[in-house]
């Protein structure tokens, strides 16, 4: 068993094989699972290749890549050279895995050599795999294995759900053998000539409940290279990158590729087939709202599509009733869209889930950010109902008019906290007593202001409706004037991270602040004071700006959301430093994110660590965090679009 998963990600689909391209099914670091997924089920648990009855040694481990290749040899000794070797190469598609394996023969006679592939699919659903451990009752599940002359199919059925999951191998295994675990072994007789080879394609179609498609597995792991190859080509195409700069140039590179491939199916409001970006692997390949809309904006400069198809996705999966379970109120956007099996029969509440106070008022930011950029007055006249429902939520069920504030409360059975720190623990005071209560979020409000000032403007340029922007445009002005006074920390010149439901401030010293910046929720003054303070060395590692200043009891560099660094938000920051003409202070935080970039592969992950660049040479890995993650593969462009190539 290895601790180390690499990731093969494409669509909504992803495996994490292991150094020798083995799945194991089990937990390694960072809580992540070994397997194939696809739609939040697994459908690959087990992938164990074995030489002449025994597990080979690696030569050459997997490397990270769009593919997996690793090369293998039967353990030996000095006195003992291998009687061959074997290279493997993985790929995934579109709800498929496809892998070879190329034998050769390292003896000058001729040698027999026995391969033998153990497989499962076990379809357990990515909730039950998380850390929490919480086990879901399945009754009436059944699974099933059938042997077929090329290879073995694996079903599951419980009730109306069905999965099913196909192997087959060219040319077609020897035999197919019991393990007497419910895993079925494939094995080969393979006669090599001297020095000769022979090589295997095994190819896996995995086929989630629900599935009308028609799919096929790619030939080979190469042809899928090829695609894969393409599609980032065609991402990439066409972005002018700073040659001044050339770290940033390839950070952005980097991190478009891993969009071209973070991809996965949505529906529009008129049943149109998108492609909008996941949230992150391995754990959120799916929709979320937030994520997709930030993700839009970074790229909205360069990559217009990206809006262009996540606005009309979760305009369709707006809410239009209430639900205590999915948090669900008329006009709300969704948080989140799951696929799974457990979503599916009710046991966990994210088949559609709305526990999000801000990607309402993000929708609407990334609307009128879209119309303004590209011009295209058809998508705010085609969204017109949905932006004035997500307006009208806003100011009735999200508390705007009753409150003055966008207000939640913790959701049990969901989201403690409903803001981007969506953590237990993330809304808290300076000495990590917890927010309770109505929580009313810092940054929500900025959104919300930006929110109210961007659709007024499409009220009055697209919709011609003057009297409804005059509404918004006061309704904003009124947010502002009461944000600076019951927020404001005069004695930190600072804003508190947020009010409880009794109105008093939680008075936390969080980077949520630079949000307002780039909202434009601050007056200048105040702005250019927060912008400052945000780069003092309790809030910047040398990295980007900590979530929650050093010093603070609250503060853990190795903490979710109470002392890390996360990309997305540092890209947030900047904009936001660049707004109020604080250059040197934004060129300082995006030059610092390229660094980590550039000392992580130029891929930017989710989260990193909190500790300072002071004491440490290099950024700190987060152990829990996403390595694919659509808003800090996107974070690059924002910096590109806050401070050029300087």
């Amino acid at each position: 068993m290895t601790d180390r998963h690499h990731l093969l990600v494409y669509g909504g689909t992803f495996a994490a094989v292991g150094d020798h391209g083995d799945i194991s099914g089990v937990r390694g670091a960072g809580s992540s699972p070994e397997g194939l997924f696809v739609r939040d089920a697994r459908h690959l648990s087990r992938w164990q290749l074995t030489v002449d009855g025994a597990v080979p040694e690696a030569l050459v481990p997997v490397a990270d890549g769009d593919t997996a290749r690793c090369v293998l040899v039967p353990r030996g000794g000095r006195n003992e050279p291998p009687s061959c070797t074997l290279f493997r190469e993985q790929a995934v598609g579109d709800s498929s895995f496809v892998e070879s394996v190329r034998v050769v023969s390292n003896r000058p006679v001729p040698t027999t050599v026995r391969l033998a592939l153990t497989v499962d699919a076990d379809f357990t659903d990515q909730f039950e795999l998380r850390s929490d451990h919480r086990t879901y009752a399945k009754t009436g599940a059944v699974r099933r294995r059938e042997v077929l002359d090329d290879g073995v199919e694996f079903t599951y059925r419980r009730g109306e759900w069905k999965s099913c999951t196909t192997v087959t191998a060219e040319p077609a295994p020897d035999g197919v053998e019991e393990t007497g675990t419910g895993a079925r072994r494939l094995v080969w007789k393979l006669e090599l000539e001297a020095h000769g080879s022979a090589e295997l394609i095994l190819r896996v179609m995995a086929r989630p409940h629900g599935e009308k498609r028609a799919l096929r597995v790619p030939s080979s792991p190469a042809a899928m290279a090829e695609k894969l190859l393409a599609d980032e080509g065609e991402f990439v195409e066409g972005v002018a990158f700073p040659t001044e700069w050339p770290e940033l140039a390839t950070a952005c590179v980097r991190g478009l590729t891993d969009l071209a491939s973070l991809q996965v199916q949505a529906t529009g409001p008129d049943g149109e087939e998108l492609r909008v970006p996941a949230a992150g692997a391995p754990w959120f390949l799916t929709l979320l709202g937030r994520d997709a809309l930030l993700t839009s904006l970074f790229a909205l400069p360069y990559r217009p599509r990206l809006a262009a198809a996540t606005l009309p996705a979760l305009a369709a999966a707006q809410a239009t009733e209430t639900g205590p379970r999915a948090v669900s109120q008329p006009g709300k956007i969704v948080h989140e869209v799951r696929h799974g099996e457990l979503a599916h029969f009710g046991q966990v509440p994210f088949g559609r889930y709305y526990g999000s106070v801000d990607a309402t008022p993000l929708f609407l930011v990334v609307l009128g950010a879209y119309v303004e950029q590209t011009g295209d007055a058809e998508m705010a006249r085609r969204l017109e109902h949905n932006a004035r429902a997500a307006i009208a939520w806003m100011l009735d069920h999200g508390g705007l008019t009753s409150r003055g504030y966008l207000v939640y409360r913790a959701d049990q059975g969901g989201l403690a906290n409903q803001n981007w720190k969506d953590s237990p623990g993330a809304i808290c005071s300076a000495d990590g007593t917890r927010a309770t209560g109505a929580v009313m979020a810092a940054g929500a409000q900025g959104y919300a202001y930006d929110a109210l000032r961007r659709t007024a403007w499409v009220a009055r340029t697209v919709w011609a409706d003057e009297t409804y922007a005059a509404l918004l445009e006061q309704a904003a002005a009124d947010l502002r004037d009461r944000f600076q006074r019951d927020f404001w920390m005069p004695e930190r010149s600072f804003p508190a991270l947020a009010l409880d439901g009794e109105g008093r401030q939680v008075d936390a010293l969080a980077s949520d602040a630079g949000h307002l910046l780039w909202s434009g929720l601050l007056d200048k003054e105040y702005g250019e004071v927060v912008g400052r303070r945000l780069l003092e060395p309790d809030f910047f590692s040398g990295w980007g700006v900590r979530t929650l200043a050093a010093g603070q009891p609250a503060y853990h560099p190795l903490s979710y959301h109470r002392g890390s660094v996360w990309p997305h938000d540092n890209a947030l920051i900047t904009l936001g430093l660049a707004r109020y003409g604080l250059h040197d202070e934004a060129r300082a935080v995006a030059h610092g994110l390229v660094d980590a970039a550039t000392a992580t592969g130029h891929r930017l992950p989710e989260v990193l660590a909190g500790y300072g660049r002071d004491t440490h040479a290099a950024p700190v890995p987060y152990p829990h965090a996403c390595v694919r993650e659509s808003r800090s593969a996107a974070a690059p462009l924002a910096l590109l679009t806050a401070v050029g190539g300087a």
